[in-house]
């Protein structure tokens, strides 16, 4: 017959399973043109001509913190992963994507803004609301590159911010992270919750395959109204890189014409 030890044993084992908390994971992905296409401005260089441009997830945010977002989950498959996304209608397929990915549920919070406050505010009150234990973002969107939006979502929920992160592991409540300095590379560790934008080296690309494009399709993607918020930057106006100038050859017999050109017109020597 078992001893009272054994049944105290068991007990303590069903207990701790049962009060274990899911951990949440929530990845911010953005919306922008593909690499390959064409820039063009709108509205006298006021907007961005839109009109046959192919739009993508913003890569960092796709290949790095939504494939390391993923590889959690597998690793536990009791955690919670979903997905936000700040924008219009138009922005409901890459958002597809993303959960043919992988992830459980999206939120997409209807509205329109190039402001990096008012982006970070809406992501912070969903966050706030649900209680995610760790936010991914992208290190940054290749349309606009600010770099600005995963600290900001931290100093707005008082949570500890790694940024650059090229490495993360996650052993129970204990998250390591790996991230770029100047001439090196950093190793921090940090209790969850936690926000960290990522780059290169936190995981590989991956492609949908046809079971998870299926399940797409019936994966809930919760569009919410935004909260009010400040907007601190608008744009004024855009501008093309100057043109570049044509390439003057000089012979290879006249080394001392090359150096005049380099000293009187380049100026670099």
């Amino acid at each position: 017959m078992p001893s009272s030890n054994t049944f105290l044993s068991f007990y303590s084992l069903v207990s701790s399973r049962l009060q274990k908390k899911n951990m949440k994971i929530l990845v911010c992905i953005s919306k922008t043109p593909d690499t390959t296409a064409k820039i063009a401005f709108t509205d006298n260089n006021t907007k961005f001509a839109e009109a046959g441009v192919q739009f993508i997830i913003n890569p960092y945010d796709e290949w790095y913190a939504l494939v390391r977002a993923i590889q959690l989950k597998e690793a536990d498959p009791s955690t919670v992963l979903h997905l936000i996304n700040i924008g219009p209608a138009d922005a409901d397929p890459i958002i597809r994507k993303a959960l043919a990915l992988g992830g459980d549920e999206a939120i997409r919070v209807n509205t329109t803004s190039t402001d990096d406050y008012y982006i970070a505010s809406q992501i912070a009150a969903i966050a706030k609301e649900n209680q995610y234990d760790l936010i991914f973002t992208g290190k940054e969107t290749i349309d606009y590159n600010g770099s600005s939006i995963g600290g900001m979502v931290a100093e707005l929920l008082e949570m500890p911010f790694i940024s650059l992160a090229t490495q993360f592991s996650l052993n129970q409540n204990m998250a390591t992270v790996n991230r770029e300095i100047e001439g090196g590379e950093e190793v921090d560790e940090v209790s969850l919750p936690l926000v960290v934008s990522c780059q290169k080296g936190m995981a590989e690309q991956r492609i949908p395959n046809m079971r998870g494009i299926m399940a797409a399709r019936t994966k809930p993607l919760n569009v919410r109204e935004p909260i009010e918020a400040a907007t601190l930057t608008e744009i004024v106006s855009f501008e093309m890189p100057p043109a570049k100038s044509g390439v003057k050859m000089i012979p290879a017999d006249q080394p001392e014409e090359l150096v005049r050109l380099l000293h009187e017109e380049a100026k670099v020597i």
